[in-house]
């Protein structure tokens, strides 16, 4: 079988399928494909300053705590970076890189053919684990094709040195938008913040430890638990709060439009602007498979409590993409629950031989 994807959620399946292979007669064969040159995913791509929600010890993928970060803080992208690659190492998972898989279609023979272009794979079952980072979110708003400055996405953010002396506007209320604000704050760029909606800030002791609690309980008991949702949109991580508290920071009303040389509102104000960060979010990164980026969650899915698979083809599934395969199942330590969770059918399916594409 074949994992798409060797991030966080390639390799937390890989480790299950690690723990399956040790209870069968016959190991089921597999392998990884990555598309970056080395370990690490999207957290390659982290700026300076960009600290996990929660301490290592709540940041962790199955089997293997993550190691402290230095001074007990919360792990950095580069920790985190760094844990990826040792993990990768510690149960010599079979991944291959870099491979950019193109598509996925039905071979005929009842199985998979995943097309790398100069490489395939023929595969009994197909996991997707390919995130969502290299499918940003770009919204249509009118004049970005009047602006004459510099555009960017969250993805592209690798810090505020390169805004020195700018205009910055900086849209979208999740918590990339207040941490990318909150980095160029903190280092007396000048910057605004703009979202659609007024961002509402998790009181200051909710971490991702909390966060994972509640979406745990939701998965447990939909009915008696609200859900994370019920507290607020951001995590007030510690540069968050020091850029609200020292630098004022606090988000103005989304632009009406952007202009040629900023941006304008709906109240007639209107200001000028070097550069705008997208801080707009991310669509799973599924093109391989559909040969567009999904919107939503598709029809015809099978849903089960922390991971997802086709119901027109059960050889197809899908691992922590967010709240559609599971509470949590897009971070570190959540992304553990729907690993398992398909890596455990697969392996069962693939012993009975009950699987086949309808």
């Amino acid at each position: 079988m074949v994992v798409v994807g060797g991030g966080q959620s390639g390799l937390a399946t890989a480790y299950h399928l690690l723990r399956a292979n040790r209870r069968r007669e016959v190991p089921l064969s597999y392998v990884v494909l990555d598309d970056r040159a080395e370990p690490g995913a999207a957290w390659l791509d982290g700026w300076d300053s960009l600290r996990l929600f929660s301490p290592a010890g709540y940041s962790s993928l199955p089997g293997w705590p993550m190691p402290k970060a230095p001074g007990d803080a919360n792990p950095s992208a580069a920790h985190v970076v760094d844990y990826l690659r040792a993990y990768e190492e510690r149960y010599d998972l079979p991944v291959e890189r870099p491979v950019h898989v193109r598509s996925v279609t039905d071979a005929g023979d009842g199985r998979l053919l995943v097309d790398a272009g100069e490489r395939c794979w023929s595969a009994r079952a197909v996991v997707h684990a390919t995130g969502t980072w290299s499918a940003p979110f770009w919204p249509a708003v009118p004049g970005m094709r009047d602006f004459g400055g510099t555009q960017l996405h969250t993805r592209d953010y690798r810090g505020p040195a390169a805004y020195a002396g700018q205009r910055v506007l900086v849209v979208g209320g999740g918590n990339s938008g207040a941490q990318v604000a909150a980095d160029l704050a903190l280092a007396d760029v000048d910057v605004t913040w703009a979202a659609a909606r007024p961002p509402r800030l998790l009181p200051d002791d909710v971490d991702g430890r909390r966060l994972f609690e509640l979406a745990t309980q939701r998965v447990q008991d939909p009915q008696a638990h609200e859900g994370v949702g019920s507290l607020g949109d951001v995590v007030a991580v510690p540069d968050v709060r020091r850029a609200r508290d020292e630098r004022g920071l606090r988000a103005v009303a989304m632009p009406e439009r952007l202009t040629a040389t900023g941006a304008a509102w709906a109240d007639g104000t209107a200001a000028a602007y070097d550069t705008v960060v997208w801080c707009t979010g991310f669509r799973p990164a599924l093109g391989h498979v559909t040969g567009r980026h999904e919107t939503e969650v598709p029809e015809g899915w099978d849903r089960g409590p922390h991971t997802v698979r086709s119901a027109r083809d059960p050889r197809v599934w899908f691992v922590g993409y967010g709240d559609w395969c599971g509470p949590a199942s897009a971070t570190l330590i959540g992304v553990g629950m729907a690993a398992r969770a398909a890596a455990e059918g697969i392996a069962r399916e693939l012993s009975s031989g009950a699987v086949e594409a309808r």
